[in-house]
């Protein structure tokens, strides 16, 4: 047997059908054969493109928004700078060089970044061209100080569950093998603690996802932010509360079947900010507010018309194209959502209110 397909099939037939959260995991970063494990998947010549990518607007703001929390708490003499899922380093490239000139902020910042993939790390340190960068596997491993973080589209790919509601109970959802392919089924129905608050708005046959991962890593970056201060951005696509399959595959910036080929598509699901901002309590939580929005706040527009002075033909033309897909409502302004986390004693990020 050789490849992931094979490998999956091969546990699924002695071991049982597993979760939807258990192959995720095996897809995303398995050590062989596990998408992030294995390749920068990234830009044009990758499977998706994120902000960052787009235009160095987006990486700018969000690291001045920081910038402007730290100094709003008494700039602490010694914090954390830290990134969940740095992707190429792009985003956290930006926010430092737009950082650059505010007044003590880099003497007193320590750069960590959180990313699992040995590719990436590759790819960050080329990107960032530091000596004082330290990476961490997990968020828990980020140290106990004052914490200033950015986690851009990291929620959406860490592995979920997904319950289907029949009467009081939850059947879950689980990848067996059908004939020679892998399949979606069922498990019997069983009662699910973390879902009984749930059991008030749907309805028989609804969906609810539960990502369990993601809420431990909240409750680790909202210890240290409510413990020691600081402030986090984090901007994903999803909605309040989650409702409904968003379970979703893409290679090659087209949509995949999620089965078809383990470790060969990237795999994400949409994000429940509730549940993350229930998890990072006692940390305060701000509203969850549309990216356009937040940008808008943050001054995009006249960032923009200050970079397109200096542009003209075809580059201005995609400066101009990366403005509107950062912040318009029919592209990611809408879609993608930040939720920003503080101390209850602090203001919220800029461009965030509560």
């Amino acid at each position: 047997m050789s490849g992931l397909r094979d490998i999956l099939i091969a546990r699924i037939r002695a071991d049982g059908p597993m979760t939807l959260a258990e192959y995720m995991a095996e897809c995303l970063m398995h050590p062989e054969h596990g998408y992030y494990a294995t390749r920068d998947p990234l830009g044009a010549a990758g499977d998706f493109t994120t902000a960052p990518e787009i235009s160095q607007m987006f990486g700018e703001l969000l690291g001045l928004s920081l910038a402007q929390a730290w100094m709003d708490q008494g700039a602490p003499e010694a914090f954390t700078l830290a990134e969940c899922g740095p992707g190429r380093g792009t985003l956290m490239a930006d926010a430092l060089r737009a950082t650059r000139a505010v007044p003590g902020f880099h003497a007193a910042l320590r750069l960590h970044l959180v990313e699992a993939s040995p590719a990436l790390r590759a790819v960050q340190r080329d990107r960032l061209g530091r000596e004082d960068i330290t990476w961490h596997d997990h968020v828990d491993a980020l140290p106990d100080a004052p914490l200033f973080l950015l986690a851009n589209e990291f929620f959406d790919a860490l592995p979920i569950r997904q319950l289907q509601r029949e009467g009081a109970m939850w059947r879950e959802r689980c990848v067996g093998v059908q004939g020679d392919a892998l399949a979606l089924g069922l498990s019997a129905p069983k009662p699910v603690a973390a879902l009984e608050h749930r059991l008030e708005d749907t309805r028989d046959g609804d969906i609810v996802e539960l990502c369990t991962g993601a809420q431990a890593m909240a409750g680790a970056i909202g210890a240290r932010i409510a413990r020691h201060g600081g402030a986090a951005l984090i901007v994903d696509y999803g909605d309040w509360r989650s409702l409904g399959d968003t379970f979703q595959a893409v290679a090659g910036h087209e949509p995949a079947d999620p089965l078809a080929d383990p470790g060969g598509a990237d795999l994400t699901a949409h994000v429940d900010f509730e549940a993350l901002a229930r998890a990072a309590g006692p940390a305060a939580h701000s509203r969850l507010t549309p990216q356009g929005v937040v940008l808008e706040r943050l001054g995009i527009t006249a960032r923009a018309q200050a970079l397109a002075q200096r542009l003209e033909g075809a580059a201005l033309e995609a400066h101009v194209a990366a403005h509107r897909r950062l912040t318009h409502p029919a592209e990611m302004g809408t879609v993608f959502k930040v939720l920003g986390l503080f101390p209850e004693t602090a203001a919220p990020p800029p461009g965030l209110e509560t």
